[in-house]
Parts: structure tokens; sequence; C-alpha cells
């Protein structure tokens, strides 16, 4: 289509009342000024068109008052209809003598194709029409416009008593109030309207029939008497175009009314007429596109003529293309409006206690790498290593670590990344998206090109190397990992050594409540009537503390159970809970089916006995200085020597001392599990591997 035509379009659409004024005058010119064909056959076309561009609107708007001005609609409709069988009568009466295209393509490919060229079935088809659209469609819409706009008009005291009483209870404002009742007024004048409207479907099919007798009688008597042509050549010539005119009069009729059905079945404009009629009548590009889809149809049918349905057809697409984009980008700027609304209205709400709110873990990503949580990348993606660090740790620990929120943050540099446990920083590193990390784990040189480093998790030696070099390092034995792996292994790491903190009140209670839901009985009975969930809580940490997993709940309760009638030191109860643990500690401190140990000579034994001072909640431990000085170096030098010779092993204790030699180990040797007797399982075997003395 010529972007001048469109420019056209487009300057008559900004000036709706100037078009609606020009169409109409349109309209009555057509009353006056004979028409030549072509231009009759456009307006036929028009016609078609217009009538089934109001059927498609009324079968999609959602309600009649959406469709307001179809009154309006409807007498401009019934007058263009009028205006053309004027147009049509003049050139049948004044050029029927020249054969059956003397009214135009349209008039004449109804008569001839539509009906077959037999003026008997032709009138019949014109008739039955004539009924359908006078004694079913019309009068029934006239009757349900008649009974609706008396029930609107009935009902409106009370509805406007309704409205006033929800004024008065607060429940609306003044301008909602003000809406109802102007929607009130809007459809009690729309059914109102209708009913009157109605009467112009009427008027036009008792002018149809007028008109085909006219044009049958007088075109007899033109071609007879003043044409000379012969009776039944004039008879046959006449009556086919007086159907083919009535036909595609009646056709858009018969749509036009069935529309009217419609919408009175399923009222007041507001703003100016033409403003309302195109906005009204364009909102929904799927009535434009039924529309283009129909029209292109009807051009290509043989006989009809194909320029005037092609264009209308073409319109209709355009304007359905056109509405479509508009609608949305309206709603995609209505949704960013919301959007915006929505998050300064939050902003502004936020609560407090949300400002307080921590993450347990957080892992922060400076630009450079964020792709590691990206589908596009070919290494595992950060955070499915998270989640499946997080099922690890369930498994492994009977805890279910909080969510790791991961995070950009633009302070950081480009490949820098910081993970905070509870808003503590942790730990940071730095990577190389682009690189390899590889490690050897014997210690030795690596023997590939790159760039030296230290793995950021136990500072091992490194080295960064290109991304095409993996399996050249995998056949070397070297160890091989990626930055994601980097990063979640740093998580996994930092994780385990604050297990215990992350074991909350909310997340102890949870695991009494949902995951064990087993011991449901066990639990009533124990919390919180011989032990508070902060109690439970801190015992749990306790074992968490010493790498011990707590997935086996319901053993843990019930060494609480045991214990509490006894003490209430809670890590008196700890230690019975760990006796209690014996198969669990032995079975995951096992080493080639025995548990490594070195156990304490007899004189720090005693040493640490007397040191004990106090009794129940008070005992803790006055061991002089000096002394703590000189255990630590045994133990260092204990643990140096089996390290030489690969061994790494448990200290075994007596029970009474454990939590205090524990105490001391883990400010040198956080690693070093300590066990005590009643803590090896009746059937574990032992490998002692010496003494500290």
């Amino acid at each position: 289509m010529p972007p001048q035509f469109l420019d056209f379009l487009q300057k008559i659409g900004a000036n709706r009342d100037m078009a609606l004024a020009g169409g109409v005058i349109a309209i009555i010119a057509m009353l006056i000024l004979p028409m030549p064909p072509w231009l009759l056959d456009l307006g036929l076309a028009l016609s078609i068109t217009f009538s089934i561009m109001i059927l498609m609107t009324a079968l999609f708007i959602e309600k009649p008052l959406d469709l307001s001005a179809f009154p309006t609609i409807l007498l401009i409709a019934t007058m263009l209809r009028l205006g053309l069988n004027i147009a049509s009568t003049r050139l049948i009466l004044g050029h029927g003598h020249e054969g059956p295209d003397a009214a135009g393509g349209v008039i004449g490919a109804f008569g001839e194709f539509l009906i077959g060229g037999e003026v008997v079935i032709g009138l019949t088809i014109f008739m039955i029409l004539i009924v359908i659209n006078f004694v079913v469609i019309t009068k029934g819409a006239g009757r349900i416009a008649e009974v609706a706009a008396r029930f609107s008009l009935d009902s409106m005291p009370g509805k406007q008593m309704a409205i006033d009483a929800d004024l008065s209870a607060g429940m609306i404002d003044e301008a909602q109030a003000r809406a109802r009742r102007q929607e009130i007024e809007a459809e009690s004048g729309f059914y109102g309207a209708m009913d009157g409207a109605s009467k112009f479907v009427k008027g036009d099919a008792v002018a149809g029939l007028l008109i085909t007798a006219i044009n049958v009688l007088v075109g007899l008597v033109i071609g007879v008497l003043v044409h000379g042509v012969p009776l039944a050549e004039a008879f046959r010539t006449y009556t086919l175009l007086t159907v083919g005119d009535g036909l595609v009069s009646q056709i858009p009729a018969l749509i036009v009314s069935t529309a009217a059905g419609l919408l009175v079945s399923k009222g007041g404009v507001a703003g100016r007429t033409g403003a309302a009629l195109t906005a009204q009548l364009g909102r929904s590009p799927r009535a434009f596109g039924m529309v283009a889809f129909l029209m292109g149809a009807l051009a290509l049918m043989p006989g009809l003529p194909f320029i005037p349905f092609a264009g209308f057809a073409g319109l209709a697409g355009w304007l359905a293309w056109s509405t479509a984009r508009r609608n949305e980008l309206e709603a995609a700027r209505a949704r960013l409006e919301q959007a915006q609304a929505e998050a300064q209205q939050a902003q502004e709400d936020e609560p407090i206690s949300r400002t307080l709110a921590i993450d347990a873990v957080r892992i922060e990503l400076g630009f450079g790498l964020l792709p590691i949580i990206n589908e596009s990348t070919t290494d595992p993606r950060l955070d499915d290593q998270v989640r499946a660090l997080r099922r690890q740790m369930a498994t492994e620990y009977g805890f279910v670590l909080p969510s790791v929120r991961i995070i950009d943050n633009l302070a950081l540099k480009a490949n820098e990344y910081i993970v905070y446990i509870k808003e503590t920083e942790a730990a940071r590193g730095e990577l190389r998206l682009d690189k390899l990390m590889v490690i050897n784990p014997g210690g030795g040189s690596v023997g590939l090109p790159g760039d030296d480093t230290r793995e950021p998790v136990f500072g091992l030696p490194a080295l960064w190397i290109d991304r095409d070099l993996r399996e050249e390092a995998g056949f070397r034995g070297l160890t091989v990992v990626d930055c994601g792996t980097i990063i979640a292994t740093h998580l996994t790491e930092l994780v385990k050594d604050n297990i215990a903190d992350m074991l909350s009140y909310l997340e102890t209670q949870k695991l009494l409540n949902e995951v064990h839901k087993d011991a449901e009985k066990l639990v009533a009975d124990l919390v919180p009537s011989k032990i508070t969930i902060s109690g439970v809580q801190r015992i749990l940490q306790n074992l968490l503390a010493e790498g011990i997993s707590i997935r086996d709940l319901p053993t843990i309760l019930e060494g609480i159970a045991d214990s509490v009638p006894l003490t209430s030191n809670l890590a008196q109860i700890t230690e019975h809970v760990r006796s209690r643990l014996a198969r669990q500690i032995s079975a995951q401190q096992a080493r080639e089916g025995a548990i490594p140990i070195v156990t304490l000579s007899a004189e720090w034994d005693n040493a640490f006995a007397e040191s004990i001072i106090g009794q129940g909640e008070d005992r803790h431990l006055a061991m002089a200085p000096s002394a703590l000085q000189g255990f630590i170096a045994a133990v260092r030098d204990t643990y140096d020597r089996l390290a030489g010779m690969g061994e790494i092993p448990c200290i075994l204790t007596n029970p009474s001392i454990r939590p205090f030699v524990r105490s001391i180990i883990e400010r040198v040797r956080p690693a070093t599990v300590v066990l005590s007797q009643n803590e090896i399982h009746a059937r574990a075997r032992i490998r002692s591997l010496g003494t500290i003395g």
C-alpha cells in the first residue's frame, strides 16, 4: 500500500469528526447525484464490509456499553444502504436495457452467480431474506431492547438507593458513586435508543420491498415502451438486476440486524460521536482480521469484482496489524507503569523487619563471573552445583542448608567473588573464567604451560591453563576444575566449618515438626515439658560442630530423653547422646575397617581429671597455662610424626574429660577428632598408633 495513502488515512483518523461528517455528506450525495457503475460497486463493497465489521465487533465486546454508539451506527448503516438502493435504482431504470452489467459488477454478480440466473430462485431467496430479517431477527431484537429499556428504567430508583447506601457506609467514595450513576444513566439511555433504533431496520425492510416492486414494474414499462426491448428479455433483465440489488442490500441489513440482536441480548456514548465510533469499532484487531479474511475470500469468488473487495481486505488487514501492535505497546506500557508503581509502593512500604533480615549464606560475584550462572556456558552452572550441595549436606549431616543467595556486585573486581556467612565475609577469591585450574595431587610440577596461582580453598599451588588443554591434563592425572566448581568447593568447606551456626531455632523446629514426623510422639513427650527447643538446638549444634550427622534424630531424641532426668547440663547431655550414636561415630571414623587412635598417657589423663573443678553446670578446666602449652606441643609432635607415616588418627580419652580435651584441641587442630571410650562401638575394631605423652 503506497505511503501517501497511509498518510492520508492517518490524517483522516486524526480528525474523526470531519471524517464522520464527510461520510454523511457522501451518503446524502448518493440520494441526489447519479453514480457511475464502478463507484456503485465500491459503495456496495463498503456496505458489506461495514456490516461485517459491526457484526464482528458485537461478537468480541464484553458488555453492551462497550458499543453504546450502536444506535448511531445502525442509522448510518441504514442510510448508506438506502442511498445505494436509490443509486442502483437510478442505474437499473436508466440503463437496464443495456444488459445485466448496467448497474455494476456487484449487482450483476449477485444476480447471475448467487441465484444461477433464475429469476424465480432469486425472488424466492430475496423474500426469504426479508422474512428472516423483518419477522425473526429485527422483531426479536426490538422486543429485547423494549423489555431491557423498561426494566432499566424501573430499576433505576433501586440502583440509585444502593449507590447512596454504599456511599453512606463508606464502601465507595464520591467519585466512584458518580461513575456508577453515570453508568446506570448510560445503560438506560442505551436500551431506550436501541428500542427506537430497531424501527430503522423495520423501515429498511419495507423500503426494500417497495424498491423491488418499483424496479420490476417501472423497469418493464421503460424497457418495453421506451427502449423497445422484448417483454420476455425485459422481464428477465430488470428482474435479475432488481433481485441482485435486493440481495446485495438485504444481506448487509441481515448482518446488521444480527449484530443488533447480539448486542441487546448480551448503553450512553461518552465524548464526541466520531471519536466514540472509531474508538469502539477499531479496538479489536481480531475483528479487523476476520473482516480481512472474509473480504479476501469474496475477492477471489468468481464473478465478483476483485479490486474493491481486495482493497478492503488489504485495508482491514493493515488495520488489524496496526491495532494489534498499538494494543501490545499500550499493554506493555501499562505493565511497566504498574511494575514501577508496585516497586515504588514496595519500597515505600517495605517493613523494617525485611531490612533487618540477613542471608544465612550469600555469594556475591563480579560482573565478569556472571556467565557461570548462565545456561549458555559449557561448564556446570553454579546454581545447579549449589542445589547439589544442599542435597549432599542433607544426606551427610541430616540438616537442610538454608537457601544460598547468589547476586552480582558491581563494586567487586570483574573476576572476584565473596562468600558471606550470616552477613560476615567468610572468604573471597579471584578466578579466570576463560581458563581452567589444574592441581597436581602429588604436589610436583604440573608440566603444562600456564599462569601460576594458588587454589583459593586450601591454598594449594595451582596453574591456570587454556581450556583446550583439559584432555592433556586429564591424561597426566591432574585435577582439573572450572570456576563454578571452585566456588562450589569453597562454599562446601565454609558450610562444613560453620554448619553449627546455621542451625537456627526455626530450622530446629522445622526438623522436629516436619522432617521427622515419625518421631512425633517422642517429640511431644520431650518438648517442651523436659527440654526446650533451644536446648535441643544447642545439643544438635554441639554434634554438628564436631562433624557428627544429626540425620538419626530419633536416636538423638532418645538419648536426650534418657539424660534429662539426670542432668540439665547440655554438655553432659551431648556426651550421653554421642554414646548413643556410637555405631554411627565408629563407622564414620573407621579407616580400612578399623579406627586409628592415639591415647592420652596416664599423666595427661590424671592432669586433666585433677584440673576439672566445680560441680554440675559450673564444671570447667583450670589447668596451668604452662601445662596447656606442654600438652599442645605433645599433640603437635605426635601428629607430625604420624602424618609423615600417612596416618591421621583420632584421640581417645576418658569420657569425663573428653569435652575439655576437645576444647583445647579445636583451638590448634580444629579437624582433629576427639572420641571417648563410650563412643567406640562394641563391634568396632581399633588400631592404636601410639600415646600422647
